[in-house]
């Protein structure tokens, strides 16, 4: 599959970067084509069944440990060129980079993101993405993968928004959320059936230190 990019000025890359700038947070039902949403959740389920997807671990460096009963799915970080579909939705997502970049001037460098299969009934309680002693994950991206979902399976992204506001997510296959990192609580709730989504962060240079 060919690399795909859009184009800057493109009025779905102007309703997130306007969205991001007035509240912090954006939903786009049907931002990938659906032929290659059924593609990615082809390659996810394939390197599941080939035992590639790990448990996801909470904190970072030597803290990582995995505890199931905060978080339950299952992960594998995209690398380039290991896969032309994985490719092809990087390309979409620094399309969506550099159209942050031009309009929020939030000094995006890059984009890091991993395939997630949450069993069903496994969840990630609430948290925020961005560690408290690393400063470079500045906006979150998920992107649902799942055909045919339905309200009563479950599995919503809960965002806590201003004012005590809580915002449920169907994580219905092509729709994708994106959010300040370090500004929008979340949690992942039970589903009745198996969820696939691909979940990035975009990146700035972090804090050096001395």
């Amino acid at each position: 599959m060919r690399a795909m990019q859009i184009p800057l000025d493109h009025p779905l890359l102007q309703r997130i970067v306007d969205d991001l700038a007035e509240k912090g947070w954006s939903r786009q039902d049907g931002f990938l084509p659906q032929a290659l949403t059924l593609e990615l959740a082809a390659e996810c389920r394939k390197r599941a069944a080939e035992g590639e997807l790990a448990p996801a671990a909470v904190g970072r460096g030597p803290a990582q440990e995995i505890r199931e009963g905060i978080r339950g799915d299952h992960i594998q970080w995209l690398e380039e060129g290991d896969a032309a579909v994985c490719d092809t939705y990087m390309a979409l997502m620094d399309s969506l980079r550099l159209a942050m970049n031009r309009g929020l001037f939030l000094g995006l460098e890059d984009f890091e993101s991993h395939f997630a299969m949450y069993p069903p009934g496994a969840f990630y309680l609430k948290h925020l993405d961005r560690f408290r002693d690393d400063d470079r994950r500045m906006v979150s991206a998920v992107i649902y993968l799942n055909d045919a979902w339905l309200p009563e399976h479950g599995g919503q992204l809960r965002m806590y928004l201003k004012d005590g506001v809580e915002y449920d997510v169907v994580p219905a296959g092509g729709c994708l959320v994106v959010f300040l990192s370090g500004e929008v609580p979340h949690e992942v709730m039970p589903a009745t059936r198996e969820r696939l989504s691909l979940t990035g962060w975009f990146r700035r240079r972090g804090n050096e230190p001395f």
